[in-house]
């Protein structure tokens, strides 16, 4: 019987957590001043998407392998429902594209809602949002419209993650190289040190890409920073894709023992989500420490998308992502969601890509929203997207 590290160290969890909160009690600060301390909400959101976590993975599986082509028997269902709203977007283009160049405005009229947008984002003037009740409605065609490009970047999205994830898992390419190292140290060894620099790029890539960063966004989206910030942990990790893991199994290395490292790794993470921790001297220069990732975890504009080790913050200081901690960190991100409901941390930037994909008027636009940073996303909307709400920043 498999067991799970990760699951048997929960009680663990709960005593360090006791623990750190003894320690708050012991050194009171003014109410507010330390983002450290526990709010009852922040931290029952936490222990939701811990949760989560941990069911996600099973839930998933269910759901996905049916529609997984060459595995489920709806996988072609996927294929041809994806290429169908494809299709049909495509076509939405070329009419719209029609329509609009058939009836050109007076090159010398700018539209005033238009103009508005213009000079308030130039900073000419500071104009209020038009109230959403007053903006006009997208027409019926271009909803649908808009509803079929967010199926077809869906479906696509869904095929790509979840061949790669069957055709990468450890265990379908194990013995591929002819290779073994068994259980010996040196085999442990590469274990844990090879998944964490896979874990580095992997970590990197998610503050890269929007569409990584739609799942791992939960666990920055908490304005606290201790111990139970650490299980807030993103959910829906299945629909995407990642540097494979599996590359330690052409190593030779068990796919027991990769689930072993992938443990281990995760528990080391625990300890370093805390203030309580100021440094650990020496030892700074080589692990990821408490300092080191609350820098990550800061919305601070020198502290973005920097220190994305696990146990080792070399990684970040051979590949030029490295930041110490050298003034107080502002946890969160640079536009924080206001809310504790686990649903909404947990799709709230899925559900601002659909919105920008829908919005988008070509497929390299599409295709960018989902794929290209959050920063370039954020500054490319549409205007009248961009009207509608203020997205949730990258951290």
């Amino acid at each position: 019987m498999k067991v799970d590290l990760t699951v048997l160290a929960i009680p663990a969890y709960f005593a360090a957590m006791g623990a750190e909160y003894a320690w708050q009690r012991a050194h009171p600060v003014e109410p507010g001043t330390r983002a450290g301390d526990y709010q009852t909400a922040d931290t029952l959101a936490s222990l939701a998407m811990g949760v989560g976590s941990l069911v996600a993975p099973y839930v998933a599986k269910k759901a996905l392998d049916p529609v997984t082509p060459g595995r489920g028997r709806y996988g072609r269902l996927l294929l041809a429902a994806g290429a169908g709203a494809a299709v049909l977007t495509t076509v939405g283009d070329v009419v719209r594209r029609r329509v609009r160049d058939g009836r050109l405005p007076d090159p010398q009229t700018v539209p005033d809602e238009v103009r508005e947008v213009q000079e308030e984002l130039a900073g000419l003037r500071l104009a209020p949002a038009v109230p959403r009740a007053e903006r006009p409605a997208p027409s019926l065609p271009r909803k649908i419209h808009g509803g079929l490009a967010v199926a077809a970047v869906a479906g696509a999205g869904l095929t790509v993650s979840t061949v790669w994830a069957a055709r990468t898992s450890a265990r379908s390419v194990f013995g591929r190289s002819g290779l073994d190292l068994g259980t010996t140290w040196p085999g442990w060894a590469l274990a844990i040190l090879g998944w964490d620099f896979i874990y580095y790029w992997n970590h990197r890539f998610m503050h890269e890409s929007r569409w990584l960063w739609a799942v791992h966004v939960a666990h920055h989206s908490s304005e606290r920073y201790n111990l139970s910030t650490a299980l807030r942990q993103p959910v829906a990790e299945s629909i995407t894709i990642a540097v494979p893991y599996s590359l330690l199994a052409l190593a030779g290395i068990r796919p027991q023992l990769i689930e072993q490292a992938r443990a281990l790794n995760l528990i080391y993470q625990f300890w370093i989500h805390t203030e309580a921790i100021r440094t650990v001297g020496p030892l700074e220069r080589v692990l990821n420490t408490p300092s080191h990732h609350r820098v990550h975890h800061g919305s601070n504009r020198q502290y973005l998308d920097r220190n994305h080790g696990s146990i080792l913050i070399l990684w970040d200081k051979l590949f030029g992502t490295f930041e110490p901690e050298s003034e107080h960190v502002v946890y969160g991100l640079t536009r924080n969601i206001d809310s504790y409901n686990p649903v909404v941390i947990a799709t709230h930037e899925l559900v601002d890509i659909a919105r920008d994909v829908a919005a988008a008027d070509t497929w390299r636009d599409r295709l960018s929203f989902l794929l290209r940073g959050p920063g370039w996303a954020h500054a490319h909307r549409p205007a009248a997207v961009a009207l509608e709400r203020e997205p949730a920043g990258v951290a």
